[in-house]
C-alpha cells in the first residue's frame, strides 16, 4: 500500500505515474449505453461513418478511466477533492486501447483564510499504448494538511 501524502509532501514538479487500462469494445458500448449513447461509441457499423471512422469511446469514459488510474497512482491522503479545471479530448480512444495517466505538480497555493488546507494545481496527461495524448486534465485540487498530533 502507498503512503498517503498530504499537502506538505507535495513539491512543483513531482510527478506520479498510474498503471494502465485496457479498453474492450465490449466496454466501451456499455459505458455509452449507460451514459453517452451516441452512434459512434455504441455501434459499429454506424460508427465507420462518421468522423471517427470507427467504434471511440466517449471523452466522459476515457476521463472516469483517467479518475480510477489517478486515485490508484496518485495517493491524496484526503482523496482526490476537484475545483474546477480544464479538459481535453485531443485524440479518440478506440477499442484495444492501454490508457495510462501522468499526474504533475504544477503548483501549490497554501489557503491563507484555512490554514488546514490548500489548492493545488495538476496537469493529468492520458496516454495511449503509442503515446498518443488522448485527454488533458488541468484541476485545481484541494488537499489537506497533515493533521497535527
Amino acid at each position: 500500500m502507498q503512503q498517503k501524502l498530504w499537502l506538505e509532501d507535495l513539491s512543483v514538479g513531482q510527478e506520479f505515474l498510474s498503471g494502465t487500462h485496457e479498453l474492450t469494445a465490449d466496454e466501451i458500448k456499455e459505458f455509452a449505453g449507460r451514459y453517452d449513447p451516441q452512434p459512434f461509441h455504441t455501434d459499429e457499423a454506424a460508427a465507420r461513418n462518421t468522423m471517427f471512422g470507427g467504434l471511440a469511446a466517449s471523452g466522459w469514459h476515457t476521463a472516469a478511466v483517467t479518475m480510477k488510474l489517478s486515485v490508484q497512482s496518485f495517493p491524496l491522503a484526503s482523496g482526490i477533492i476537484g475545483s474546477g479545471g480544464e479538459l481535453r479530448w485531443p485524440w479518440p480512444v478506440r477499442p484495444g486501447d492501454t490508457l495510462q495517466v501522468k499526474s504533475e505538480i504544477l503548483e501549490i497555493i497554501p489557503s491563507q483564510s484555512k490554514p488546514d488546507r490548500g489548492m493545488v494545481r495538476v496537469k493529468l496527461t492520458t496516454t495511449n499504448q503509442n503515446g498518443e495524448v488522448v485527454q488533458t486534465f488541468s484541476p485545481k485540487l484541494v488537499v489537506f494538511r497533515r493533521p497535527s498530533s
